[in-house]
């Protein structure tokens, strides 16, 4: 996996709260994923780089850092301006 890459962990408790998944068996390689997490509980850095973002029926974790989410935020501002 390349360093600059993202990654993503999706923790359900159920697979009631899965609505949809989709694996394309042709030449795309596209992988659709679609659910509930539920009501959010709270969300959180954990460590520093994972965003962890908690809801009642499950846990979404990407790694992201606070600074590259002000980073983004601020970018975008400039350029609207």
């Amino acid at each position: 996996m390349d360093e600059k890459e993202r990654f993503f962990s999706i923790e359900l408790k159920s697979k009631v709260n899965l609505k949809n998944v989709t694996m394309t068996n042709g030449g795309h390689e596209n992988v659709l994923i679609e659910g509930t997490i539920g009501q959010l509980k709270h969300a959180i850095f954990t460590d520093g780089v994972v965003l962890e973002v908690v809801c009642d029926k499950g846990v979404l974790r990407i790694n992201l850092t606070p600074n590259e989410i002000k980073k983004e935020n601020q970018d975008k501002e400039t350029k609207i301006i």
